[in-house]
Parts: structure tokens; C-alpha cells; sequence
């Protein structure tokens, strides 16, 4: 039976003995040999003829047959060996993958063993277990409970596949029993121990209810919210009492007493249920929260009441005492029981360089909270990275009209008191060493406008900015009107004052009396000024669309107000060349009159030459003095100056009577 297995391997060798090139080359790689039987070219004529190259050489042809059936001999020893052993091998694997079946049978044994044997110790620990956790919910036996209850849940969770099982699924329902159970009996616990009728009990919390909250921790979330509910309701009970609408501390002027009232309850909870609830609960914190949420509506309510009697220093002091405990509140407590959407965070604004734009203290309001008694927390609150900003404060938003209309009033009589120190002071003083001086006024107004932005935005960054924006534009505008255009110097045949088009009308008729050189300054100056405010008022709009709100930037727009500073710069501009073009109207008038005809010498200049010079000369030093902060301007009236000068020049010099030949041929060039 070997033996022909063998030559069944032997012949299916020799089929497939023929190898590929590759594969020839990489087994002489592997194994090199000098035999030429080994090679793949082996050719037989050849080979015999190197064995017997001469006749002489077939004498030992029987000694070399018999070695070469030696090593054929040889070969097929070898090739059997090889037969065999490949026999072996296959009837070897045959064998271990039989052991390997049998093996992995015992091992899915074992495990399915092993799983029963542990899903039975899970099913003996959640039967005692139950049988405990009822027992001990009748004893109220809190702290064991709380253990216990979390291991049984656990275990539990092994048997939801098995819920189909009778046993099982009783045991699940007797599970959810003993939660319910244990929920409504510690609800009970706290109702007694903390009625919503009547006083708190006295002394401490006992072991019994700071164990129950621990209960609570692993039931349904909804008994932990019932019992935060019920406790900070009750707690905040007294203070619902003493500050109702009707009693004399509700009101504005005493609002101290409600943040006091707060703070000494605060102490009193640490002192006495400090313990009782967990640390996670942040109860104290949720006291403080619930606190200002009453407020913010107590506030709400009795403002709306009493509106008529808010007044301004009542607002300022009310909502300063506010914004000092929301910055109590948040550096004490993370915020961390805030629910989104509650308050809204402002954003810190980036540093100015301009000092205008620099935020600082408000004085009003610390004078006023100085009034009203010294501040038990610093006087500027810290709006950004507060979370508790407005947490309160929002109640009085609606009330800012009040700060607003305040602020309308003292603006108007602001501008009223530039007008009058103008009239008594009357225009500033020639400068021709610093350039145009920059009326003081207007860097008053803009103070005054920084103070009120940065108070509105301590305020709020909602409509009431926007209303404080309209107010900004309104008194821009008064300025521009009032105090500059309002302030032109006027003509000498004109009682309003002086404009392009009146003085062009004057210039028709009769010779137009030039500017004095106060005049000439004061136009400067309130063109320097014009171009101070338009740039300061570029700022100012930028400056309040990052103190708004995101969603109100786009309602803040000063545009019209930078035009309006504009009109007054250019119109100054305009006067100024229209004083300097029309003191060089009669010289060139004489020049279109002159008599050419009879002039019998020519000099080096003539006479309407020599005025014009002398008007330049005159007036553009002094402007170019009083513009020197404000260059471009300068450029622009040369500019303007020269447009207007000389097309005028040679429409006169058109209007030159011709003189004939004969008389061109008398003069006598010297």
C-alpha cells in the first residue's frame, strides 16, 4: 500500500516537474551545485559525451553505470523518505485538529460552567439583597440603604435579558417597589423635619436625613429636585414675609436689607445644614440663586407699582447695591447651578489707547453710593466673567428711561452753558505758535459722553444703550449747530452769518469787507475743532458697538453726525477762500478796466499785482498758523483758493480793452 502511494507521488511529480524560470533560478539561489544533472538545460548527448570523450574512455563504462545507479538509487531512497514523512504529516494534522475539537468543546463547557455558576451567586445576592433593602426601608436605615441599593441596581442590570423569567422579573418589580417606597418615605422625612407651613425645626439636621440625601443621590433625579425644592422654599419662607410689597424695607432706598438678609442666611446654613446635603448639591449656592430670582421679581413688581416715585438717585443707588452682590455672589460661588440661557455673560471689551475710551469708575455713581453710606463691596463691579451679571440687575432695565431722560436734560442744559460761555467768554485767542486752538467745550462733551456710556453699560448693554445712542446723536448735532456753525463770524452787512451763498450775493454788488484777524482765528479754530469731534466720533461708534449687545451693533450708526462735522469743516474752508477770493475782486476789476492803451511805461509789477500778493500774503500765513495741527485741511483751502483764483484771473484778463498796433509800437519797453 506504501509502495504505491509512492509511485502515485512520483508520477505527479514528474507532471509538475517542469518549473517556471523564476522559480528555477531561486532555488539555485537557495541550494547551488556544480552537477549537471542539477541543471535546468540539461542535455543528455552532452553529458555522456564529457563521461567518454575518447574511444579509450568506453574501458570504464560498466564502473560509471554503476555509479550512476548508485546515486539513483540514492535519490529514490530520498524521494521515499520525503513521500513519507509528507504522509505522516497529513495523518499527524488529522489527529491534533480531533484534539483541538475536543478541546475547544471543553472550554465552551467551562465557560457556559462559569456563567451559570455566576448568574446563580448574582440571583442568590439580588434575592438577599432585595429581602435586606426592605427591611432596612422600613427602618429607615439610611446609610445601610444607600450601600445597599446601588449593589443591587448593579447586579440587576445582569438580569435584564432574563426578564422573561417569572422569578427574575418579580424580583425587578419588588426592586422598583422599594425605590418608590424610599423615595416618598424620605419626601415625608424632609416635609416633617422641614414643614412648608410654619418655623424650621430647631437645631441641627440629624444623621437620619444627611444619610437620606445620600438615598436620594441613586433614585430617580426627580426626588433629589423635590427635595432641593421643598428646602429652599421653606428656608426662604421668612423672607417672602418680611419684604412684601406692602412693608417699608421693599422699597428702593432700602434694598441693603435684602442683601443682608441673604448673607446672614447664607452663614446660617453652613453653620447648621452645611452637612446635610452633599457637596455636589451646591446648596448653598441654589439658596443664593433662588434668592435673586424672588428678588429680581419682588423688584420687578413693586417698581412697576411705584414707578412715578423712581427717581434717578434712587435708580443709580439701587442698582450699584446690586451689581456689588452679584460680585459677591461670584466670589464666593462657581455659578455652577446656572441653567442656560438664565444670564448672559458680557464680553470684556479690548484696551484703548485712547483716553477718551478708557474705561474707569463712574463718578456719579460712587458719589451717589457714597451718599446713600460706605459700600460693603468695591464700588466698580466687574461685569465680564461674572456669571451671576444681571442675575438681578436685569429687573431695573426697564426703568432706565429714567437714567435716560436724566441724562437728555443734563446734556441740553450742557450745550445751553457752552452757548452762554462762549457769548460771555467770546472766541478764543489768536495762536500762531501751537496752530488753531480746539474749542475746550467740545472736550467736555465727550468726557461727559464716556462717563454716561460706561455707566449705561454697567447698566445694561440692551435698548437702553440705544436709547443712549440717540441722545449722543441728538446733542452731536446741537453741538455742530450751536456752537460751531452757529459761531461763523458774520459780515458787516449781514446780521446772520456768513455763508457761501450771502457772500457771494454781497460780492455782486459792492467791495465785501475782509475778516479780522480774530475772525480769521476763529474760523480756524472751529474748523479744527469740527475735525476733532469727527474723528472722536468715529471712535465713540466704534466704542459702542462693543459695549451693546451683539444683535443691537447694527442699530448703531453715526454716520449722519461725521457728516454733519463735515459740512462745517468744508464750509469753513469755503468761507476762508471766499474771504481771501473776494479781497482780490478789485484789484482784477481794475485790471479789466485799466486803459491799456495809455500806458506809455512798463514796470516790474503792476499795481493790481502788487494788491493781490498783499492780500495772500496777508491772509495765508495766518491761516497756515492756526491750521498747523490740521495740515490737510490747509492743503485743501490752497487748493480751493487756487481752483477759484484763477479762472476768475483769466476771465478778467479777457475782459482787458485791446490796444492797436500803432499804439503797441509807442510804448517804450524800459
Amino acid at each position: 500500500m506504501m509502495e504505491e502511494e509512492e509511485l502515485e507521488f512520483v508520477e505527479e511529480l514528474e507532471a509538475v516537474l517542469q518549473l517556471t524560470p523564476e522559480v528555477q533560478l531561486a532555488i539555485e539561489q537557495v541550494f547551488p551545485s556544480q552537477d549537471p544533472l542539477d541543471r535546468a538545460d540539461f542535455n543528455a548527448v552532452e553529458y555522456i559525451n564529457t563521461l567518454f570523450p575518447t574511444e579509450q574512455s568506453l574501458a570504464n563504462i560498466d564502473e560509471v553505470v554503476n555509479k550512476i545507479r548508485l546515486k539513483i538509487r540514492r535519490l529514490d531512497d530520498n524521494i521515499r523518505t520525503v513521500v513519507r514523512g509528507q504522509t505522516n504529516v497529513g495523518q499527524d494534522g488529522r489527529q491534533v485538529k480531533e484534539i483541538t475539537r475536543d478541546i475547544k468543546q471543553l472550554d465552551h463547557a467551562k465557560r457556559h460552567l462559569t456563567t451559570s455558576i455566576t448568574t446563580l451567586n448574582h440571583l442568590h445576592m439580588l434575592a438577599g439583597g432585595v429581602d435586606s433593602l426592605e427591611a432596612m426601608t422600613r427602618r429607615r436605615q439610611y446609610g445601610e440603604v444607600a450601600n445597599l441599593l446601588q449593589g443591587v441596581m448593579n447586579v440587576l442590570e445582569h438580569f435584564h435579558k432574563y426578564m422573561g423569567i417569572p422569578q427574575i422579573r418579580q424580583l425587578s418589580e419588588r426592586v422598583k417597589a422599594a425605590q418608590t417606597e424610599l423615595g416618598q418615605q424620605i419626601l415625608a422625612d424632609f416635609e416633617e423635619a422641614f414643614p412648608s407651613q410654619g418655623t424650621k425645626r430647631p437645631g441641627g439636621p440629624s444623621n437620619v436625613l444627611r444619610d437620606a440625601c445620600l438615598v436620594a443621590n441613586i433614585l430617580d433625579p426627580r426626588i433629589k429636585q423635590e427635595i432641593i425644592k421643598k428646602f429652599i422654599k421653606q428656608h426662604l419662607s421668612e423672607y417672602l414675609v418680611l419684604f412684601q410689597e406692602n412693608q417699608d424695607v421693599a422699597w428702593l432706598d432700602k434694598i441693603d436689607r435684602r442683601y443682608a438678609w441673604i448673607k446672614r442666611q447664607l452663614v446660617d446654613y453652613e453653620e447648621k445644614y452645611g452637612r446635610m446635603f452633599p457637596r455636589e448639591w451646591c446648596m448653598a449656592e441654589r439658596i443664593a440663586v433662588e434668592f435673586c430670582h424672588v428678588t429680581r421679581t419682588e423688584l420687578a413688581k413693586i417698581m412697576r407699582t411705584r414707578a412715578k416715585e423712581i427717581e434717578v438717585k434712587l435708580l443709580l443707588f439701587a442698582i450699584q447695591r446690586t451689581t456689588n452682590f452679584e460680585g459677591f455672589l461670584a466670589k464666593r460661588f462657581s455659578g455652577c447651578t446656572l441653567t442656560d440661557g438664565t444670564l448672559k455673560k458680557l464680553e470684556s471689551p479690548p484696551p484703548s489707547t485712547n483716553p477718551f475710551l478708557e474705561d474707569e469708575p463712574t463718578p456719579e455713581m460712587e458719589e451717589l453710593a457714597t451718599e446713600k453710606g460706605d459700600l460693603d463691596q468695591p464700588k466698580k463691579p466687574k461685569a465680564p466673567d461674572n456669571p451671576f451679571h444681571g442675575i438681578v440687575s436685569k429687573c431695573f432695565e426697564p426703568h432706565l428711561y429714567v437714567y435716560i431722560e436724566s441724562q437728555d436734560k443734563n446734556l441740553g442744559e450742557l450745550i445751553d452753558r457752552f452757548v452762554a460761555d462762549f457769548k460771555a467768554q467770546g472766541p478764543p485767542k489768536p495762536n500762531t505758535d501751537e496752530g488753531g486752538a480746539v474749542l475746550p467745550s467740545c472736550a467736555d462733551l465727550f468726557v461727559y459722553y464716556k462717563k454716561c456710556m460706561v455707566q449705561c453699560s454697567q447698566l445694561s448693554t440692551g435698548e437702553p444703550m440705544i436709547a443712549l445712542t440717540t441722545i449722543f446723536q441728538k446733542y452731536l448735532r446741537e453741538y455742530a449747530w450751536k456752537i460751531l456753525s452757529g459761531n461763523l463770524p458774520k459780515t458787516t452787512t449781514s446780521s446772520g452769518g456768513l455763508t457761501i451763498s450771502s457772500l457771494l450775493k454781497e460780492k455782486e454788488g459792492s467791495e465785501v469787507a475782509k475778516f479780522t484777524l480774530e475772525e480769521l482765528c476763529l474760523i480756524c479754530s472751529i474748523l479744527s475743532t469740527a475735525e476733532y469731534c469727527l474723528a472722536t466720533t468715529q471712535q465713540l461708534e466704534e466704542k459702542l458697538k462693543e459695549k451693546v449687545d451683539v444683535s443691537l451693533i447694527e442699530r448703531i450708526n453715526l454716520t449722519g453726525e461725521m457728516d454733519t462735522f463735515s459740512t462745517v469743516i468744508s464750509s469753513s474752508i469755503q468761507l476762508l477762500v471766499q474771504d481771501l477770493d473776494a479781497a482780490c475782486d478789485p484789484a482784477l476789476t481794475a485790471m479789466s478796466k485799466m486803459q491799456w492803451q495809455n500806458v506809455e511805461h512798463v514796470g516790474d509789477q503792476s499795481p493790481y499785482v502788487t494788491s493781490v500778493i498783499l492780500h495772500i500774503k496777508q491772509n495765508v500765513p495766518i491761516i497756515r498758523d492756526n491750521l498747523a495741527s490740521t495740515r490737510k485741511y490747509f492743503t485743501q483751502f490752497c487748493i480751493k483758493f487756487a481752483n477759484s483764483f484763477i479762472p476768475k484771473f483769466i476771465t478778467h484778463l479777457f475782459k482787458c480793452k485791446p490796444i492797436s498796433m500803432v499804439g503797441a509800437e509807442q510804448v517804450r519797453w524800459t
